[in-house]
């Protein structure tokens, strides 16, 4: 009887229970990490030396880079204008200065200093690379040549050479016929004659 007459008290409390016991062990617990108690160390920039670029009003858009202090050497690149390079140091006598040129043999090259414009500082010397080997000229044996050239052989061209004049034969106008030296108008009239007196002759011979 008493179970029967407190069940649904008994009920209650138990849902209340597990309800309070779910919030509690599903609740995320907030987790504070420790902070550091020393300095965060900083990345600072170096400072990148001296530089160079084309100088301002330069004619060419391009500064040819070679292997050493002359144009007796190879060229093996070009600094375009408006692109800054770092200078590692400068000849002997200052005309040329060494920058860094990634991509080539050693990294560096040199450039002519009067087309560039160099920030300030120092600039240790660099002992200049060996001297080019010179580049061979092909030459020709004249005696060899001399068998392949000919000498052209003026041809003489025909000349003009003007026709004699042309003469045209004239005829003299004549008002009568002559036969030799008698005109053929009195042999006709002769010839005329002697035939009315022969005809005349057989017609009275005939009578």
């Amino acid at each position: 009887m008493f179970f029967r007459k407190y069940r649904w008290i008994y009920l209650i409390s138990l849902v209340t229970i597990i309800l309070i016991t779910t919030v509690v062990f599903t609740t995320p617990t907030k987790v504070i990490a420790q902070q550091p108690t020393g300095a965060i160390p900083t990345v600072t920039g170096t400072p990148k030396g001296v530089t160079a670029k084309i100088k301002i009003g330069s004619t060419e858009n391009w500064v040819n880079v070679r292997a050493g202090p002359s144009t007796l050497y190879p060229q093996i690149g070009v600094i375009l204008l408006g692109a800054e390079v770092p200078v590692l140091g400068k000849s002997s006598g200052g005309d040329w200065i060494v920058v860094e040129y990634p991509g080539v043999p050693g990294g560096k090259g040199w450039v002519w200093a009067q087309q560039m414009d160099i920030s300030p500082g120092e600039l240790a010397i660099i002992e200049s690379p060996p001297s080019p080997v010179p580049i061979t000229t092909v030459t020709i044996d004249p005696t060899m040549a001399a068998q392949f050239i000919t000498t052209p052989v003026a041809t003489r061209l025909p000349t003009f050479t003007a026709p004699p004049p042309l003469s045209i034969p004239t005829y003299e106008s004549s008002t009568g016929q002559v036969l030799g030296s008698i005109p053929i108008g009195l042999i006709i009239l002769i010839l005329a004659v002697l035939g009315s007196l022969i005809g005349l002759f057989s017609y009275f011979q005939s009578r």
